[in-house]
């Protein structure tokens, strides 16, 4: 029998799935390990749902939960082995109905924003999603102006680095 607790959870999470499902674009490059973390975001979301209190839309605080848990992972999988990505949904696209430049260009600008520090990364991340200042300073943590003046440098080092 399920809790009316596990219920809200479930509801919640379905209805929010996707943002959970980008955190993982960001953060991994094969689909083996976005299932991995989408399983370990899930998780730590179910862990800390008790403590949720509503003070905030469910989605920023799964974004929050979510950032900080890629966030973790990355860091501590920085001190591994790193190993060459296979993009094996790049395999099962049926070529004359896919705008490879496209794909170049976002493969271009994911490889760049890679290479920014967590926070950037996930900063950026939120702003790519639309979200407001006001909202992405609660998801980080972080004041309205610090979130502005960082997003202003964000885009000034992604400009150099796509446009050298």
């Amino acid at each position: 029998m399920i809790s009316e607790t596990e219920e809200n959870f479930v509801k919640q999470l379905k209805a929010n799935q996707n943002i959970v499902h980008k955190i993982c674009r960001l953060y991994t490059f094969d689909q083996d390990a976005h299932n991995d973390l989408f399983q370990e975001i899930t998780i730590q979301l179910w862990k800390a749902f008790p403590k949720f209190r509503g003070e905030s839309k469910f989605s920023t605080w799964a974004y929050r939960v979510g950032l900080n848990t890629a966030i973790t992972l990355y860091r501590k999988k920085k001190r591994s082995i790193e190993t060459t990505p296979f993009d094996s949904e790049f395999h099962r696209i049926n070529t004359d109905e896919y705008n490879f430049e496209q794909e170049e260009q976002l493969k271009l600008m994911y490889k760049a924003i890679a290479e920014l520090n967590d926070i950037d990364k996930a900063l950026m991340f939120l702003y790519l999603e639309d979200k407001d200042y006001t909202e992405i300073s609660e998801t980080l943590g972080i004041s309205e102006v610090n979130a502005r003046v960082k997003m202003n440098r964000i885009k000034g080092k992604l400009k150099k680095t796509l446009n050298p």
